[in-house]
């Protein structure tokens, strides 16, 4: 009888616990209006049963999630941008208060170099986009080291015959047609850069790792102290050495180098970068062909969008009044230029993020990175676009002192708004072609939007219609609402969890053994 007593209240309790358990369960069987209707994975979205309240609340925190991590990144990249581009623009302002002529031959230099060098450059090391930032995705780190090596080699084999071309700028423009004093002047100014091309070369490559890796705030740093040197140096070497506008390309290749030797030092030595950069490897110059491969589309995809624009520089030369025209035309592309490494900001920003959460195996979270930049892009469209209407009658000042410069300027602000919306668009989906690995798909959307709809119909309308300098932009804005409903039907239709499979077959596909990495 006492085991019994003893015995009783401990299966009385087990009793009571079952019955509290099995009405708990009734309960949760039970609609209930707290009760979630759908349930939410980390990756594969949302599940069967969850409450819409519930659905819009979990996809509120992870988009939140995602901004706060494309801002990190957006901020300083677009900083990074704006300075590095500073150093050209800069120097275009200094040289603008030698005279129009000076000017115009700088703008016209400035333009040729791009086309011919800077653009081909940078599009080559886009390719990093892609394969450095899915490797870091898939914590493949010592491949990143690899792929900047071959990317260090192929860009510096490219400048050899680019520098040969850019000592024959003057002969080159004049056998096209471009006014003979604007080309001589150029030719001078482009010689005088060609220093600067090697050394661009390595700053976009060392861009390229470091961004991949999110490693942002020292680029921001390092193009932050080139630019303040470039100032100075730009005004001993334009104003005070008696160099002229010489001076002023003199300034660009210095101020070039330094950015690269700064750069250059922070992977040296910086303990953040100890898993991507082992050192130089021999392994490095064995698959020089897989980055060729990704490298060519890519700098076909970059240069046929930045081509067309300084395509319109060229093209103004041949309108009346060459001098005016090229010079505000040169203008309207320094000014967008500017506003345009927001959006460009972005696109690196969408890149890196896109390709990092494929190359880890996460196709949702790459999707909504994509949707998040969107809107970014679009609401700094807007408000970029009304700012520079606002300014438009002041902004000529910044350039020349000449009220006919000016006024014009003044009157091509507007058009210049609505293309910086259009661009910013059709720019962040660039980013997440590049990220995804589709340049040659993108090359082939920019060849379509650019060449078979943009420049005719910018020749139209300012050689036919005679719109002049803003015929030739209208075609520009033709391009880019081509371009860019290309790329929206493109982001529409992906499967992002082939796109994730394709970058892991990619990343491994490419690896090398981490002891094999270095020469050391």
């Amino acid at each position: 009888m006492s085991v019994f007593l003893r015995i009783y209240p401990f299966t009385t309790l087990l009793c009571e616990e079952e019955k509290q358990r099995r009405e708990m369960e009734r309960a949760e069987q039970k609609p209930d209006l707290r009760a979630p209707l759908i349930q939410v994975s980390q990756e594969n979205g949302f599940e069967l049963g969850g409450e819409r309240s519930v659905e819009k609340g979990i996809r509120r925190s992870e988009i939140l999630e995602e901004v706060k991590k494309q801002l990190w990144l957006a901020g300083p990249l677009i900083s990074v941008s704006l300075l590095q581009y500073c150093l050209q623009m800069i120097s275009v302002m200094f040289v603008g208060h030698l005279g129009e002529l000076a000017l115009s031959g700088a703008s016209m230099a400035t333009s040729f170099a791009s086309v011919t060098g800077f653009s081909l450059l940078k599009g080559m090391a886009s390719a990093l986009d892609t394969l450095c930032g899915q490797s870091y995705g898939a914590k493949q780190y010592h491949m990143l080291g690899i792929h900047m090596q071959r990317a260090m080699f192929v860009l510096l084999l490219a400048c050899i015959p680019l520098a040969f071309i850019w000592a024959n700028t003057g002969p080159i423009l004049m056998a096209v047609g471009q006014d003979p004093d604007i080309s001589a002047e150029a030719g001078v100014y482009a010689r005088f850069m060609i220093p600067s091309i090697f050394a661009y070369a390595l700053l976009q490559c060392h861009v390229g790792f470091l961004q991949t890796q999110n490693i942002v705030f020292p680029m921001m740093l390092t193009s932050g102290i080139t630019t303040l040197l470039h100032i100075l140096i730009c005004w001993i070497l334009v104003f005070k050495s008696g160099l002229g506008n010489r001076g002023a390309a003199v300034a660009n290749s210095i101020s070039y180098w330094i950015n690269v030797l700064l750069l250059a030092f922070y992977v040296k030595f910086s303990p953040t970068c100890t898993k991507t950069w082992t050192g130089f490897s021999k392994e490095a110059l064995h698959d020089v062909l897989n980055f060729i491969r990704l490298a060519i589309p890519s700098a076909v995809m970059v240069c046929l969008e930045m081509w067309s624009f300084e395509m319109m520089v060229l093209l103004s030369g041949l309108l009346p009044n060459p001098k005016l025209e090229t010079s505000v035309l040169s203008i309207s592309l320094n000014s967008t230029a500017v506003v345009w490494m927001i959006p460009f900001g972005l696109s690196s920003t969408v890149s890196t993020r896109v390709s990092n959460e494929l190359g880890a195996g996460h196709p949702k979270t790459a999707r909504l990175a994509v949707c998040v930049v969107l809107f970014m892009a679009i609401t700094e469209g807007i408000l970029v676009g009304l700012t520079m209407i606002l300014v438009r009658n002041f902004w000529g000042y910044a350039y020349s002192n000449e009220e006919e410069v000016v006024n014009y300027v003044a009157m091509m602000m507007p058009v210049l708004a609505l293309s910086i919306f259009l661009d910013g668009i059709q720019c962040v989906l660039s980013g997440t072609a590049r990220g995804c690995g589709w340049q040659k798909i993108g090359a082939f959307v920019n060849l379509g939007a650019y060449y078979l709809v943009g420049i005719p119909s910018a020749i139209l309308l300012a050689f036919v219609f005679h719109f002049g300098g803003r015929g030739l932009w209208w075609g520009i804005i033709c391009a880019l609402i081509v371009q860019g409903l290309s790329f929206i039907i493109i982001t529409l239709r992906t499967n992002w969890e082939q796109e994730a499979k394709k970058a892991t077959d990619r990343v491994y596909s490419s690896i090398i053994p981490v002891g094999t990495a270095s020469l050391s």
